[in-house]
């Protein structure tokens, strides 16, 4: 390892180790003292994490067709052979054993918990890939991102803590469903909720210092875009690097609309963006917001006559697909994007902390300038923040939707 990026690595551990770094909860502070294990709460009967639909944005995502074994599609799913998993298999063709690689990942991790928690007993899988048509029209089941699992004791008592393992262990649904067993479901690998954090379209156009615009896509390191620095004031800032850059993938986003002046903006939902609940609040008072919370009638900072910002209200609210995600990071951690004020940070609610987190890098930036042309895919300092995070912040601190890519 470089010694520059070897210096990055440390400090930035440091930094994130600190007792003065605070999380994202009121009170929570990461400090050196070890928290004791968290209380694990059984799920009720009936009851299903995230408490939202299973096929929407903010769970599994949306059904995109059945898969049969003659199709093009079946080379996404993969057979789970773990001994530690009891496959029932009725149909006796090894069909509850195919599942996608997000599905299988999740399953393993939750078989490891099972017998944590209750030393000889297995997790026990009743259903997986269904190719026969046994399950609801547009079932998950049938694109091997859902299981059906209960405890190979079939001991029904721990079925409501096996729910809350598997919610643990990474499935992105989790449904109390029946007395006999637990639903659980993931992401599609296409699903880009699953593959990327906080992002905007590669065809978003960002301001440079001369007054021209550019698409993220076409940013290079020592260029310097309009921004917001600390006070709420209009800036240059020099763009750095991105923090997340997925030219391909299929991604879903969040369309911010205002009218007056008009302005649109899309971002995925786990992305912050600058609100407030009306118009009078002063720009530096403008909250940290992620982008799946923003609601009409909301109030958001957009650029307006001669640079200046001014509060514009927000009059719709949509989702999109399209194809790319880009994650600029500017030296102000903000940056303005079509027009409406934005944050360079996702997935913790914190606009001070995520500056605190990337002060490393901005040092190396400064210390040796920009490297070159950057490859596809998460930068490797977000992976370690996120790791790190994961392991020093409460579970809520992060937004409901995760970001599996550092698992993978």
């Amino acid at each position: 390892m470089k010694p520059a990026r070897l210096l990055l690595l440390l400090s930035g551990c440091a930094l994130l180790l600190a007792p003065a770094v605070r999380g994202c909860g009121p009170g929570r502070v990461v400090g050196s003292r070890r928290r004791p294990p968290r209380k694990l709460i059984p799920l009720a009967y009936k009851q299903f994490s995230p408490n939202v639909p299973e096929k929407t944005l903010g769970a599994s995502g949306r059904y995109e067709g059945k898969i049969a074994r003659n199709s093009e599609r079946f080379k996404e799913l993969t057979p789970n052979y773990n001994p530690d998993i009891i496959f029932k298999d009725e149909e006796n063709t090894g069909a509850d054993r195919l599942m996608t690689q997000r599905c299988k990942d999740r399953l393993n991790s939750l078989a490891i918990s099972v017998m944590n928690q209750w030393p000889g007993v297995k997790l026990r899988v009743t259903e997986g890939w269904d190719e026969d048509g046994h399950h609801s029209e547009e079932s998950l089941h049938y694109e091997g991102r859902a299981v059906d699992i209960t405890t190979s004791d079939r001991d029904r008592n721990k079925y409501g803590m096996l729910a809350r393992l598997a919610v643990e262990a990474g499935f992105d649904w989790v449904y109390y469903e029946s007395k006999a067993h637990i639903h659980c479901s993931v992401k599609s690998e296409h699903s880009a909720a699953a593959k990327t954090g906080g992002c905007f379209p590669g065809q978003a156009l960002a301001t440079l210092e001369d007054g021209a615009r550019t698409p993220l896509w076409a940013l290079r390191p020592g260029q310097r875009v309009l921004a917001m620095d600390g006070a709420g004031r209009p800036t240059y800032s020099d763009f750095l690097a991105f923090l997340d850059k997925e030219p391909r993938a299929l991604t879903s986003f969040h369309v911010i609309e205002t009218q007056e002046p008009p302005r649109r903006l899309a971002l995925t939902p786990t992305h912050l963006l600058f609100v407030a609940e009306n118009a009078s609040a002063p720009a530096a008072r403008f909250r940290p917001t992620f982008a799946s919370r923003v609601r009409p009638g909301h109030f958001v900072l957009v650029v307006a006559g001669q640079g200046g910002l001014q509060p514009a209200e927000v009059v719709g609210v949509q989702d999109q697909r399209d194809v790319g995600a880009y994650a600029p990071l500017t030296r102000h951690g903000t940056l303005v994007v079509d027009g409406v004020v934005a944050s360079c940070f996702a997935l913790v609610q914190e606009q001070h902390l995520a500056q605190l987190a990337f002060w490393p890098l901005r040092l190396y930036h400064s210390l040796v300038g920009g490297s070159g042309v950057q490859g596809d895919g998460v930068h490797w300092y977000s992976r370690l923040l996120y790791r790190l995070g994961r392991l020093l912040l409460p579970a809520d601190s992060f937004h409901p939707l995760g970001v599996p890519w550092v698992e993978s």
